[in-house]
């Protein structure tokens, strides 16, 4: 059984999960304070350290699978100490499946939704289940190889998915010269990053010019959701972001938290902060 996720400790800058079958020992920054009980992180079957990439039992075993959301997903360990899935992300997928579902029509064309940094694919292979016709956008080929595999062992290999190798920011520009226009935006920029053919990406200063773009891309009740995993930008600075970039003349409603895990016995672990508009659905 590839079972799912779940958070079984944190602390002393790191965090334990169990992905499927696998136990994980990595790094978490704001995993602060001492760790609970020290018998399941000696049982790990995978363990990352920054100076020492991974070891432990599963390091040489290869990918498995893992299963979130009513979806299947491969995961591996990557050198960057990764998996293949940010599990908090999970939590937006019942609010978007709602967006997405309140937009199909009997018989019409399912709604148009763009998916930037998007990754393995868990939030687009969601938003396709649910009816949406998805434009996924990652800037490294083996990432969409990877999403598309996933798509394939979800059962979704033929829903209407355009897999896109580009930089987001160069794309949703043309996008925005083409006409399109899209039901939803979902995007989760990284702090830092580089992009084909374009300098490096800064949240910071980068963001604000990316979201007017996603302004213009939106039909006028689309949705929009926004995630960031920069300790700088909470909640209240991404809402800010997020609302500037869409105008008070869309009548916005918007929604904006926390992106964190929290284990059985209650100890969280923050990871980030997310801001959405439902539109007009």
């Amino acid at each position: 059984m590839s079972g799912g996720y779940e958070l079984i400790d944190t602390g002393g800058g790191a965090r334990l999960e169990r992905f499927g079958e696998r136990l994980v020992d990595r790094p978490a920054p704001g995993a602060l304070g001492d760790r609970g009980d020290p018998g399941p992180w000696a049982a790990a079957d995978l363990r990352f350290e920054r100076d020492r990439g991974w070891s432990g039992p599963g390091a040489a075993a290869g990918p498995w699978p893992i299963e979130i959301g009513g979806l299947t997903l491969e995961l591996r360990a990557t050198e960057a100490g990764q998996v293949g899935l940010f599990p908090e992300h999970a939590a937006m997928l019942p609010w978007l499946g709602a967006r997405v579902a309140a937009r199909v029509t009997d018989g019409g064309d399912a709604p148009a939704v763009l998916h930037l940094f998007a990754y393995t694919g868990l939030t687009t292979l969601a938003m396709a289940a649910a009816g949406a016709a998805v434009t996924h956008v990652d800037a490294a080929r083996p990432t969409v190889t990877w999403a598309r595999s996933n798509a394939d062992r979800s059962g979704l290999g033929d829903r209407p998915i355009r897999w896109i190798v580009d930089d987001a920011v160069a794309f949703a520009e043309r996008e925005v010269r083409r006409g399109r226009r899209y039901a939803g935006v979902v995007l989760d920029p990284p702090t830092y990053g580089h992009g084909p053919g374009r300098g490096a990406w800064r949240i910071g200063t980068d963001l604000g010019p990316l979201l007017a773009v996603v302004g213009r891309l939106l039909e006028p009740d689309g949705f929009v959701v926004l995630t960031a995993h920069t300790a700088e930008l909470d909640e209240d600075r991404l809402a800010g972001a997020l609302g500037a970039a869409l105008g008070r003349g869309r009548g916005l409603a918007l929604d904006a938290g926390e992106l964190a895990l929290e284990t059985a016995a209650g100890r969280r672990l923050e990871l980030g902060a997310f801001a959405r508009s439902p539109g007009g659905a």
